[in-house]
């Protein structure tokens, strides 16, 4: 990366892929995927100097995917879901047949923080789960309950998480103070999880970070180091 916080791409390693192409501030390999079904889904990867990733896709002549992400180059080749396109979509070498992107230096040009807004439409698409939680009040001592079914209900309850003194007054759901009453004992054990009503925290529903919970504009010390090394 230069001192101007663009990426400066190597072409003596990338040169060796098929369809190599420079430009002024992105370079252009040809990549594709496989569907079993189907058979290959070919298309042009760029990945310009800021490190964001687009495919735009050849699979056929009036093809219109142009300059897409990589997400929707998979569901495009039915593959949706899936998640692991480091693994799926493949580039050729010179003398090697579809090598994974994740054992190309071509990874090495991917940046999280440049690709975050595909990262957030891919969560959203895909309804990540997060159970309830509560915040006790810093002057009752109260429990309030925090339902993470949306990222404003996340942000809602990750301000909260980081404001020490907070209090029942700032409950952004609805207006209480300190005088209403808790949730019942019973109520309170109940987390919301998919699986099992009382769930300490399984995989499907405790997070401990996710683009979904993470907020590139929060200067707090968890979102600061996801947005700067979390894996793609």
């Amino acid at each position: 990366v230069g001192d101007d916080g663009r990426i400066m791409f190597d072409e003596e390693e990338l040169k060796m892929i098929l369809g190599f192409k420079r430009g002024v501030d992105y370079i252009e390999v040809g990549c594709g995927t496989t569907n079993k079904a189907y058979g290959d889904y070919v298309g042009i990867l760029k990945i310009n100097n800021k490190g964001e990733y687009y495919i735009t896709c050849q699979c056929c002549p009036m093809c219109p995917l142009e300059s897409v992400t990589l997400e929707d180059f998979e569901k495009h080749a039915f593959k949706e879901g899936s998640g692991k396109w480091k693994s799926n979509i493949w580039v050729h070498y010179e003398n090697e047949d579809r090598v994974p992107l994740s054992k190309t230096p071509l990874m090495k040009y991917y940046t999280h923080q440049a690709n975050v807004a595909n990262w957030k439409d891919a969560a959203n698409r895909k309804r990540n789960f997060h159970r309830d939680e509560f915040i006790h009040c810093s002057s009752c001592k109260k429990e309030r309950r925090f339902r993470l079914r949306g990222r404003q209900e996340i942000k809602e309850y990750h301000d909260a998480l980081t404001n020490k003194s907070w209090t029942c007054s700032l409950f952004p759901h609805q207006k209480i103070t300190c005088n209403t009453e808790e949730e019942r004992p019973s109520l309170r054990a109940s987390r919301g999880c998919p699986r099992a009503a009382t769930c300490q925290g399984c995989l499907s529903c405790y997070c401990k970070g996710c683009i979904k919970c993470r907020f590139e504009d929060c200067n707090c010390q968890e979102c600061r180091d996801f947005m700067l090394y979390a894996e793609p």
